[in-house]
């Protein structure tokens, strides 16, 4: 695997690790009164980090094939769990854990399923359009 391919995909779980962070200022939002200052500064928070996700996800699309990078979305679930855990206190039982080990086992499977070839598709065909500009 190419070094950019790589850092692509370390940039698309950092950025998809910034996007489930808008999960976390729409629930503390609604624990507000309806339009009082922090009601007002989480949803900010919200378009802000949608916003940041619109445009990076743009950039990951770019690089990498849409199935691979829309398959990679799931980890937004283990981050769900760990913030849920880490911010909210909420509990992780074995239903959860269960279901967050066969979103990662579903991902993986998508991935290995091709054997590398929709890597190798993304990376030429953002090399036939640098070629062709």
């Amino acid at each position: 695997m190419k070094k950019n391919t790589v850092l692509t995909y370390v940039a698309l779980h950092l950025m998809l690790m910034i996007y489930s962070m808008s999960g976390i200022c729409s629930k503390l939002a609604s624990k507000q009164a309806f339009l009082s200052p922090k009601f007002i500064l989480y949803y900010g928070m919200v378009i802000v980090l949608l916003g940041f996700y619109a445009i990076a996800w743009q950039q990951i699309i770019k690089r990498l094939p849409l199935t691979t990078a829309y398959a990679n979305r799931a980890v937004t679930v283990i981050w769900g769990a760990v913030w849920g855990f880490l911010i909210f206190h909420e509990e992780i039982r074995f239903n959860k854990i269960t279901g967050i080990i066969l979103v990662v086992a579903g991902v993986a499977l998508y991935a290995l399923s091709d054997g590398g070839d929709d890597v190798k598709k993304g990376s030429s065909a953002s090399e036939e359009r640098e070629e062709a500009q």
